[in-house]
């Protein structure tokens, strides 16, 4: 058996290939492209080899080619790599011998390879991602323009229709009228492309019963529910929620040595752009009548603000975990919220509505049957524990209100929908 280290670059990779005693077999050049990469492995690659590389923008695409070729591809976490393998001289040659080294004597720490539509929902969310940045950066331009001039807009939020229809109209100079007009071209463009983006999200996260699931947590929308789900992938790879906070960075540092420890920020792993959206979805959440929104409130008292989202965002993806474990939606979801969030999603996933459903007499939970979800536990079905944990008793008569008997439908309604059908 060889083992083979592939040191990869945006234009080539650097490859080195070992023996099972540690002997240098060959080492080559090969440009980064389809038609070289195949090249190479069929003069090159044995169907024994087991090759190595490092996670990076290419190494997908690269391991997709090359993996017919072999009898596997590993691909290497590069951060726990250099803390294991850094050395003072650094080459792309002993880069590659070093990752074939490590994959030989089985120190290589590795990486969860997503399936293909993990990996097609993560192009999917960073794309959306990246037009949402474009956006603001035209926000910002077309606001420091008008701070140069300290001109004050007379609504709060500059762009909303009512502020968009001001800054059309607004005496500006003649540059900086120029320059306004076409970063607003700019951004109803990019907001027309964003809509068509947020649109097959939205079907995407109907027709996905994991997304259906986060969406009745308070602040997750379909676009935070994908991309908390292409991020964790499969959720069956981390023993609790735990570990699946600390996967997206959400646990501080820790510094221990003789008894001592020191805490320091968050970890700041896995994805940013996760991460970022949970932190929105806890400042959507924070007045939330719920246990999450009673969580920050009350941790927000004591803490300064930061500390307070950043620990109900660890909270949050705990309880996401266990929902996607247990395949329960959220027990403390407001009603009203939700409904318009599956529904709107409905909409554009085009899926008819399930008006036929037995009820259980929770109207939570007769609207989660209505769009095709499992039951969650009424209060009935409550432990002690779980009382117990609502330290405010507002928490617990929000849910059981939640989980009423559906109202009764008037006699005109009834008329009314019978007429419909």
């Amino acid at each position: 058996m060889r083992f083979i280290g592939l040191d990869l670059h945006k234009k080539m990779l650097v490859v080195c290939a070992l023996d099972d005693r540690g002997q240098v077999l060959f080492r080559e050049t090969v440009e980064c492209r389809r038609e070289a990469l195949e090249a190479f492995a069929r003069v090159k690659l044995q169907a024994t080899d087991r090759l190595a590389a490092e996670a990076t923008t290419n190494t997908w695409a690269v391991a997709d080619i090359l993996r017919p070729f072999v009898a596997a591809v590993t691909v290497g976490n590069p951060l726990q790599i250099k803390a294991i393998a850094q050395a003072k001289v650094k080459t792309d040659k002993i880069d590659a011998e070093v990752l074939a080294h490590l994959l030989r004597c089985d120190y290589l720490p590795t990486v969860w390879t997503p399936d293909a539509a993990t990996q097609k929902l993560r192009q999917l969310t960073t794309v959306r991602g990246g037009v949402i940045a474009d956006r603001t950066r035209i926000k910002n331009r077309v606001q420091s323009l008008l701070a140069q001039l300290l001109v004050v807009p007379p609504v709060k939020v500059v762009f909303c229709r009512k502020g968009v229809a001001w800054l059309r109209a607004v005496a500006l100079p003649a540059e900086v009228r120029s320059a306004v007009d076409l970063y607003l071209r700019l951004y109803d463009a990019v907001d027309a492309e964003l809509k068509k983006i947020d649109d097959q999200l939205m079907g995407m996260a109907y027709d996905d019963g994991r997304a259906k699931l986060l969406m009745t947590l308070p602040g997750i929308a379909h676009g935070v529910a994908l991309s908390l789900l292409a991020a964790l992938g499969d959720i069956g790879r981390f023993p609790d929620g735990d570990h699946a906070a600390s996967y997206l960075g959400l646990t501080p540092r820790l510094r221990q040595s003789a008894g001592k420890r020191h805490y320091g920020g968050i970890t700041k792993a896995g994805c940013p752009q996760t991460r970022a959206m949970l932190v929105q979805a806890v400042q959507a959440a924070s007045d939330h009548p719920g246990p999450i929104g009673a969580f920050f409130r009350r941790l927000r008292k004591k803490k300064k603000y930061n500390v307070a989202v950043i620990a109900t965002a660890r909270k949050l993806v705990t309880i996401a975990y266990l929902m996607l474990k247990h395949n329960e939606p959220y027990r403390y979801a407001k009603l009203d919220v939700v409904k318009n969030k599956l529904t709107d999603c409905r909409r554009k996933a085009g899926s008819a509505s399930r008006s036929e459903h037995e009820s259980d007499g929770s109207r939570l939970n007769d609207l989660y049957r209505e769009h095709g979800l499992p039951a969650c536990q009424p209060p009935a079905a409550w432990s002690a524990g779980e009382r117990r944990g609502h330290a405010d008793p507002a928490v617990t008569a929000f849910a059981e209100e939640a989980h009423g008997p559906p109202a009764k439908k008037s006699r005109s309604k009834r008329r009314a929908s019978t007429t419909s059908e």
